[in-house]
């Protein structure tokens, strides 16, 4: 047979659809690592800008200053409002919980709970009325092939 070259509907789908190569564990941990190295030079620039603005701010004038501490100050009431917002979100997620534990779970426990009850003495019905009867049938078969193999040693 003659090998054909591809055609261009064959081409467009490998083009469609590259290939993803998975990362391996030592990958993954670097890629993580370089998240963390970055996370952290975020925070120390924050912080030193966070400093370099103090510095500045205590050899400044007392009107700057003062505008400086009525913007902090509206902006922790902003903050606090924004947290008192979440607490209230955050209560009423609990609650929901709550409720769901106490009216949905329970019930679905006890039921799980009587149907392995149920199953137990299934279990033990068997075991009795099955597997015991069907033992003793073959231990009194092995008793009897025996006793014939000691009547009939040349077979």
């Amino acid at each position: 047979m003659t090998d054909l070259p591809p055609t261009p509907a064959d081409t467009s789908q490998e083009k469609a659809e590259p290939s993803k190569p998975e990362l391996t564990a030592v990958q993954h941990d670097r890629t993580q690592h370089n998240r963390i190295i970055i996370v952290a030079v975020i925070a120390i620039v924050i912080l030193a800008l966070l400093v370099t603005g103090v510095i500045l701010l205590a050899g400044a004038q007392a009107d700057v200053t003062s505008k400086v501490r009525d913007i902090f100050i509206i902006l922790m009431a902003l903050e606090s409002i924004v947290i008192g917002v979440a607490l209230v979100v955050l209560i009423t997620q609990l609650a929901t919980l709550i409720n769901l534990l106490q009216n949905e779970l329970r019930p679905l426990i006890k039921s799980t709970r009587e149907t392995v009850d149920t199953l137990r003495g299934t279990s033990q019905f068997l075991s009795e009325n099955v597997t015991e009867p069907v033992i003793k049938l073959n231990e009194y078969l092995a008793g009897i092939k025996r006793l014939r193999d000691i009547f009939r040693p040349g077979r």
